[in-house]
């Protein structure tokens, strides 16, 4: 794989290598973004995947902190397939789970893919993570970006209307990747966006150490198939509260498979919706959103099957995700917050992951 060419007026734009061919013959390339301290994070046309996210630690060494694949095969073999982990991409059109593949919608029942245990996850079979987008390196004010669209075709994935998206990562100067998320239609459809990205803030074998505060005081209380019951629950004397630092594996044995729910998001002022921390190297790392939820999952899936990068094997808790975004299965459930988006409106939500050190 080699670079390719910059020239003396693109110094400042992101660099763009090959990433090989997809399992069609359809060539897809690596968006790398830099800033002066040194962090970097790379992301594919395909799936809008980040394949690396480079940061430093208490000493300043370098490290990659999320999952993946050094290879676009990685992303394709059907073992990856088979375990569905959706390793760093972006999801859509519905991110999480909508109950029997089914939801009504003025009147009109929708049918979807029921590729979840007779649920939808995710988008469906060919979610917004298997496809090729449009991308388009530049530079803001503030840093290096990447902006990415779709066009998601009235009917794919049994979803109505021409779904128009625009995903613009941006790797700033302060070392914060923000994701701008925007979407417009032709008709009424749910939209649920998000980036599933598996954070290892110290690439050790299990993140179950890290430190994790979430600014919630409420979950979503799911059914055996991860369906919302439609209860909102305190997390208050629970092994959902983190409304103060817990690690991970303090109270994971007490969830039945391990955490994978959404919480609500308070929106304390001045506070981020999730801080991350890893004591051996010091990293951190905060979560701000416009969204209203997020799903915290703890790579419970996992089960040794893939090598990543470096030959590295992704166990039982390799990493952990924190998808903001809408509730699982709104369209069926009238009163959570609707993800209804309509002809004439636009979808607009904002992400921004921020990392440090603590020494």
């Amino acid at each position: 794989m080699t670079d390719s060419t910059q020239t003396s007026t693109t110094a400042t734009l992101p660099t763009i290598t090959a990433f090989g061919k997809t399992t069609d013959g359809a060539a897809v390339q690596i968006y790398t973004l830099t800033n002066a301290h040194g962090m970097k994070v790379s992301i594919t046309n395909y799936g809008g995947i980040i394949t690396s996210l480079v940061v430093p630690d208490k000493d300043g060494k370098l490290g990659d902190v999320v999952l993946g694949f050094d290879e676009i095969s990685g992303y394709q073999s059907p073992a990856y397939r088979k375990a569905g982990p959706y390793f760093g991409a972006l999801i859509g059109r519905y991110a999480n789970r909508i109950a029997q593949g089914k939801f009504t919608l003025d009147g009109r029942e929708y049918t979807l893919a029921q590729n979840n245990d007779g649920n939808t996850l995710h988008g469906g079979n060919k979610g917004f993570d298997k496809v090729i987008w449009q991308a388009v390196p530049g530079a803001s004010a503030v840093g290096q970006t990447l902006t990415l669209t779709y066009l998601s075709k009235d009917g794919e994935e049994g979803y109505p209307g021409n779904l128009t998206v625009k995903v613009v990562y941006t790797l700033t100067v302060d070392n914060a990747l923000q994701i701008d998320y925007s979407a417009s239609t032709d008709k009424a459809t749910p939209v649920n966006l998000t980036n599933h990205t598996y954070f290892n803030l110290n690439a050790g074998p299990d993140v179950l150490a890290h430190e994790i505060t979430i600014d919630a005081d409420r979950y979503n209380v799911v059914d055996a198939g991860m369906i919302p019951t439609g209860e909102l629950r305190p997390v208050k004397g629970t092994p959902f509260d983190f409304t103060a630092p817990h690690t991970i594996g303090e109270r994971i044995g007490q969830v039945p498979n391990g955490y994978d729910h959404n919480w609500l998001l308070r929106k304390s002022i001045g506070q981020p919706a999730a801080t991350v921390y890893e004591p051996t190297t010091g990293r951190t790392m905060q979560v701000a959103t416009t969204e209203p939820g997020v799903q915290f999952y703890t790579g419970n899936f996992l089960d040794g099957t893939l090598r990543g990068k470096n030959g590295q094997v992704y166990g039982k808790h390799a990493g952990f995700c924190l998808e903001t975004q809408h509730f699982p299965d709104s369209p069926n459930q009238p009163n959570f917050p609707t993800t209804i988006l309509k002809p004439g409106q636009t979808l607009h939500s904002t992400t921004t992951y921020t990392f440090g050190v603590r020494k």
